[in-house]
């Protein structure tokens, strides 16, 4: 490194045309500059400028080498001015990582960013299971939960909150659940991992003693219909096989068109404050303008979107 740093010292002598004036550009002191150029001479066994009162002389080899060290600080300014471009303008490939659900909010949530930089490039995995960031080179990853400790960067963009949904027919059927009995005695299609080895905590507003209070409940529940994948889920509660636990922002449009209904909303499921939305990213100094414009879409598109909470 430090021959690097003499050469540089040196392209700096030549373009400025004094150590004098290469130490005002460098922030080096005169006679610093001159101990680089007599220890690159040195370790080098060559003469590569003369010097006088009045001006400096190339040797033939001199010029020679200092073509060279031009073009190694400009491939430096280069590579640098590359950085930043990447921090400013985004380019390239985005590799980012969402479940199921989230995919489809993909395309609406980023589409103007992709619209508006035509240099840049989305690849997508998509996958119910967590991605190793690491060794899949992940830019930036939606999770869902509460997050381990890591060295990677968490932003959090919104809570869902679990409803209990289930399809007209079946209700038609079996009749919409008014108690925590009936509740508990319904045919259920598979709890979120999280939430299944606990059992589905229920929260029921009431008043006491003038004031409205929670009161709050677990109900052990043993799907008959379990699934990793809350998209399949949702697909066999629309068939009519049963009531699902289903994050709010996921049954939005089957609700409005008719194909879900959810039960009990007056009362709240899960865990207290649903279940945050975070966009994970690898850097904790600048992002890349690819990542951090990416994460500002996400965040207003999530800002804009039904049946997610922005609460604390």
């Amino acid at each position: 490194m430090d021959d690097f740093k003499r050469m540089a010292v040196f392209a700096a002598v030549v373009r400025e045309g004094s150590m004098s004036a290469a130490a005002r550009a460098m922030g080096m002191t005169p006679s610093a500059v001159s101990q680089q150029i007599r220890q690159l001479e040195r370790a080098g066994g060559v003469t590569l400028m003369h010097r006088t009162t009045r001006q400096l002389t190339l040797t033939d080899v001199g010029q020679r080498f200092h073509a060279e060290c031009a073009r190694m600080v400009e491939a430096a300014a280069n590579a640098r001015a590359e950085l930043q471009a990447e921090l400013q303008e985004p380019g390239g490939e985005l590799r980012m990582s969402s479940t199921v659900g989230f995919a489809r909010h993909v395309a609406p949530a980023l589409g103007p960013l992709l619209a508006r930089h035509p240099r840049l490039r989305l690849q997508l995995l998509v996958d119910d299971a967590q991605i190793d960031l690491t060794s899949a080179r992940i830019d930036l990853a939606i999770r869902y939960g509460n997050l381990p400790d890591s060295q990677w960067v968490a932003r959090r963009l919104g809570a869902m909150q679990w409803w209990p949904c289930a399809a007209p027919r079946w209700l038609a059927e079996h009749g919409a659940p008014d108690s925590l009995q009936a509740l508990q005695a319904a045919s259920w299609l598979g709890l979120p991992s999280s939430l299944e080895a606990q059992g589905l905590q229920v929260r029921i507003p009431s008043m006491r003693d003038g004031r409205s209070v929670l009161d709050e409940h677990v109900l052990p529940i043993i799907p008959r219909i379990s699934s990793n994948n809350q998209s399949a889920l949702m697909q066999m509660c629309e068939a009519g096989l049963g009531i699902a636990l289903l994050g709010s922002m996921d049954v939005q449009e089957p609700i409005l068109a008719g194909n879900l209904v959810r039960i009990l909303p007056a009362w709240s499921f899960g865990r207290p404050g649903g279940l945050p939305i975070w966009a994970v990213t690898p850097q904790r100094g600048r992002q890349p303008a690819k990542v951090r414009l990416a994460v500002e879409h996400l965040a207003r598109y999530l800002a804009n979107a039904p049946a997610v909470f922005h609460s604390a």
